[in-house]
């Protein structure tokens, strides 16, 4: 029997198999794509990543594609019409966080000149390259998420629980946790 290589969640579609080979723990520092990837990991809270990645276009169009000063100031009639968008998860709370997130992230931008120079503290602006030898090894939160995930939530973000932030950590590249048969880990790169 042939041994399976690569990361397995990402063979169940197509879609999820494109997400993984272009952009999932590849490393990000632009503030744009880390405030929507940031939005996204919140939204699937209880629910498939593959639900999400098959509303990204639609969450892209309802959120100016996550531009930060646009999502600050949405009105409560805005927020409230995008409830009724079947586009997107219609949850009241997790469309009223993309608000919120887009209010707590201007405040990290003053104060770090970046949300990406505000992510990448965390670890030095250095990535944590994990060396898994299957997907049962990795974790669902560790004690940087734990760190992240408290800091954020001081700072008024929602939806960032230690759970989510290590799945953030994942989409932004900050973590390199591509199995170590995956032709994608660092480790495989030269």
């Amino acid at each position: 029997m042939e041994e399976e290589t690569g990361c397995n969640w990402a063979k169940s579609s197509e879609r999820e198999q494109q997400y993984h080979d272009e952009e999932w723990c590849v490393p990000s520092y632009d503030d744009r794509y880390l405030f929507e990837m940031l939005n996204l990991e919140g939204a699937q809270a209880g629910l498939s990543w593959r639900t999400i990645l098959n509303k990204r276009e639609a969450y892209k169009r309802a959120f100016a594609h996550f531009d930060i000063e646009k999502c600050a100031n949405l009105s409560e009639e805005e927020l409230e019409e995008l409830r009724h968008d079947e586009g997107i998860i219609r949850n009241r709370l997790k469309i009223q966080a993309v608000k919120t997130n887009a209010q707590a992230a201007l405040k990290v931008q003053a104060e770090f000149g970046s949300l990406s120079s505000y992510i990448w503290h965390f670890t030095s602006h250095k990535r944590v390259i994990h060396q898994f030898e299957s997907e049962a090894d990795m974790p669902a939160q560790d004690e940087l998420s734990e760190r992240v995930s408290r800091d954020m939530k001081k700072r008024g973000f929602k939806f960032v629980g230690p759970v989510i932030i290590y799945s953030y950590l994942q989409a932004v590249g900050v973590l390199d946790d591509h199995v170590l048969s995956c032709p994608l880990h660092s480790l495989n790169q030269v």
